[in-house]
């Protein structure tokens, strides 16, 4: 299996910056691809932003031109630059690998981030 675990989170205002990582161990070379999902409270996890081991990336529609995902190779590391915040940003992020075969469906203990005044 895969083990993440997540930093970076926070509190911040609105308009302001913050960038998440998320350190991935174990069956790295097995996975497909990785993610990171939100959850606000009283709300379902959704997913934010998604990239591939080929480097192809989606976003969800309300994070599109803010929120940038990457990820370092050689750190084992995947990133969630996030701008232009709002409160309607705020929730639990969590980090996730994934994979078909072997099945790999891994998550991070979260990371909470806050936007507000």
């Amino acid at each position: 299996q895969v083990q993440l675990v997540e930093s970076g989170g926070g509190l911040v205002q609105p308009g302001g910056s913050l960038r998440l990582s998320c350190a991935a161990s174990g069956r790295i070379f097995s996975v497909s691809a990785m993610g990171w999902y939100r959850q606000a409270p009283g709300k379902q996890r959704e997913v934010v932003a998604g990239i591939t081991t080929g480097g192809s990336t989606n976003y969800a529609n309300s994070v599109k031109g803010r929120f940038t995902i990457s990820r370092d190779n050689a750190k084992n590391t995947l990133y969630l630059q996030m701008n232009s915040l709002r409160p309607e940003d705020t929730a639990v992020y969590y980090c996730n690998a994934f994979a078909v075969n072997p099945r790999i469906n891994s998550w991070g203990q979260g990371t909470q981030v806050t936007v507000s005044l």
